[in-house]
């Protein structure tokens, strides 16, 4: 039963600074027993989607690079699987929102890029971000089967059936959300509430467990809510993290629910996948 490590996390001003800082937070949680350790979204960068600013693109890296040469060497000394979130520069104008998986011997085993991507008010991704086209990979690990998606993502049931039906076991996501300061008040109960619904109903619809790792602090005037979680198979909350404050958020993964509760409940073998070709399509109510 491997334990999994959430590094709930502020921004930090320089990549340097935020790497160093995460790196004593990987030792931390690897120290404790944990075997699968993830970041938080963009964790070496502010969360800088906040304005439309083109000199913002100079904070993205090819990938491979320095970072993940160095995450390699950290799983690889650790023995630990590193999951790490990034901003990628893939070629003149082409800039992803991407998700790093280290294996625990060091072994960079691929990437998955954001394939949905927002546009609101203080989350001006769209601007910053090319969809994703890396599919939806699984990935096994020393420690486990792994999809990986990011923010956005984690509201589309159909992103995490894939993962699923590739063989996740766990479903991790990375995520940068919060509060803008004319909406708490009024809808910050609400959407808090929406955030974390969704994600418990596709562990349950899933069969899996399911992990979102936010950040902390105020960028911009957007207040991150923290409260990192981790939702069993039925979507029960096993562990969740405080609202403001740092947390290394750490849970053991008994993977035999996963096979316990699909053989229960078997979501899978009652999938009618001779009837959904309309989820192919964009909108099938027709127009007037």
């Amino acid at each position: 039963m491997p334990r999994l490590a959430l590094l709930q996390s502020r921004g930090f001003p320089t990549k340097d600074g935020a790497f160093e800082h995460h790196e004593s937070l990987i030792r931390k949680a690897a120290s404790g027993g944990s075997a699968i350790i993830a970041t938080q979204e963009l964790f070496l960068t502010p969360y800088f989607c906040t304005t439309e600013d083109p000199a913002r693109f100079d904070l993205a890296d090819p990938i491979p690079n320095d970072y993940t040469d160095r995450l390699g060497a950290l799983a690889a000394e650790l023995g630990v699987v590193i999951v790490s979130s990034l901003f990628e520069k893939r070629g003149a104008g082409v800039f992803h929102n991407t998700a790093v998986v280290h294996d625990a011997d060091g072994t960079m085993l691929g990437c998955y890029r954001k394939s949905h991507i927002p546009q609101d008010p203080g989350f001006e991704e769209k601007f910053y971000f090319t969809p994703g086209d890396s599919g939806w990979p699984v990935w096994s690990t020393r420690h486990g089967r792994i999809g990986v998606l990011v923010c956005w993502d984690q509201w589309f049931p159909e992103a995490a059936r894939l993962m699923a039906l590739g063989g996740a076991e766990i479903l991790l996501y990375p995520t940068a959300i919060g509060w803008l300061p004319s909406e708490k008040d009024s809808l910050g109960k609400a959407q808090h509430c929406a955030w974390e619904t969704v994600q418990r109903g596709h562990a349950v619809a899933n069969g899996c467990f399911v992990a979102a790792i936010n950040r902390v602090g105020t960028e911009d005037g957007t207040e991150f809510w923290g409260q990192s979680f981790i939702a069993n198979p039925y979507g029960e909350v096993v562990a969740r993290a405080e609202t403001g404050d740092e947390q290394v958020l750490i849970h053991e993964i008994d993977l035999g629910q996963v096979e316990e509760f699909r053989r229960i409940w078997p979501f899978f073998r009652d999938r009618r996948i001779d009837a959904y070709a309309g989820l192919g399509q964009r909108w099938t109510a027709g127009t007037p």
